[in-house]
């Protein structure tokens, strides 16, 4: 199984100017074939082909687009490349329409070749930029898959895919249900409860550190202002970099948080785990909720659980997503239609008193069992 390598970078002066220079080409051949695809479609052509599109690249690049030969071949050509599965991909319905990214909002990255990359003590070779420094030692003599170097507002990374063996992991037969809110992050039918981090006393202080800061950026645009335009001084520049490593530590928490919490599942060594399969997209339209779901990452942990279910051996089960895991009665079966979001406690009426999110568990782990 392929598993992600993740590796901090140090690089000089000089090389950071050249991963710059490389995450603009990659932003703007995407952009490009993005608009030569649009085009094409406006004047009733067919999809172009990402072969035809690296041609015309390279003819450009002896005229037009000279800059282009400063940096490695291979980020140009695989921009062409993702940006055409992009449309594939939105073509077969399992993701919106691309759109062209932006210098700001856009994360800055690019590709490196697998062939050009190599690695020593503590070092990896990077096209057209050299032998860059890493913090740790990257793993040799091993196939490198799908090589991408990127900057998440602090520092750089490499991120490499290595071959990895599946361990044989003796399971213990049971069956695993999860449901995933709000309230709980998760809640497992085995009676392990995971808490929401987002309430958590850092989340709620960096929070309250990032509101604070938002506002005074806000003011300074306000007092700056020159008739109808804004100016941006040096120091909300300042602030709007104090804004970007806030939001950069409030996703590693979370990140690190659903990282922990999966381990943990796993570790316990079911056969299978049940997950139902939510519709995320439609969530978010709840304008009451849709922040509160955006900052649990419920996609992200799905996500998680799945690879680390394949690397363990373990079955991963989607429930059906109109399966009643929450009315469903865990005792006698029967479904109350008339249950609501804010009963937190389940009553039925042979009796049973339970938690709402450990009966729905429980549900989920016998689903499909009995068939």
């Amino acid at each position: 199984m392929i598993l992600a390598k993740k590796i901090r970078l140090y690089p000089t002066e000089e090389q950071e100017q050249k991963l710059w220079q490389s995450v603009g080409t990659a932003r703007f051949i995407y952009n490009w074939t993005l608009n030569r695809q649009e085009e094409s479609y406006k004047n009733g052509g067919k999809f172009i082909k990402d072969s035809d599109l690296r041609k015309e690249i390279t003819r450009l690049k002896k005229d037009k687009l000279s800059w282009l030969n400063e940096v490695s071949n291979n980020v140009a050509k695989q921009s062409v490349k993702d940006c055409c599965n992009a449309y594939k991909n939105f073509f077969k319905g399992l993701v919106d329409k691309p759109k062209f990214k932006n210098r700001k909002k856009s994360k800055p990255s690019f590709y490196n070749d697998t062939s050009k990359l190599k690695a020593k003590e503590k070092s990896v070779l990077i096209e057209k930029i050299g032998w860059v420094k890493t913090k740790e030692q990257l793993p040799m003599d091993v196939k490198y898959t799908n090589p991408r170097i990127s900057y998440d507002n602090k520092y750089w990374y490499l991120s490499v895919g290595i071959e990895e063996e599946m361990p044989v992991v003796q399971l213990t037969g049971e069956s695993l249900g999860i449901d995933v809110g709000i309230k709980d992050l998760a809640v497992c039918s085995n009676g392990m409860t995971f808490k929401n981090i987002n309430k958590s006393k850092e989340v709620r202080r960096l929070k309250k550190s990032l509101k604070r800061k938002q506002r005074q950026c806000s003011r300074k645009y306000e007092k700056n202002k020159k008739g109808k335009e804004y100016v941006k001084t040096k120091n909300i520049a300042k602030l709007e970099n104090q804004i970007k490593l806030i939001h950069r530590r409030l996703s590693n928490i979370r990140l690190n948080y659903i990282h922990q919490v999966t381990r943990m599942i796993v570790k316990t060594k079911p056969s299978r785990i049940v997950m139902e399969d939510l519709n995320i997209k439609g969530m978010m339209k709840n304008k009451h909720l849709s922040k509160a779901i955006a900052e649990q990452c419920l996609y992200d942990f799905k996500l998680k659980m799945k690879y680390k279910c394949e690397f363990c051996g373990i079955d991963f089960v989607e429930a059906d997503r109109y399966y009643p895991s929450s009315k469903l009665c865990s005792c006698c079966g029967s479904i109350k239609k008339d249950l609501k979001l804010k009963d937190r406690i389940y009553k039925c009426s042979c009796g049973l008193n339970i938690n709402r999110d450990y009966n729905a568990s429980i549900n989920l782990s016998r689903y499909k069992l009995a068939i």
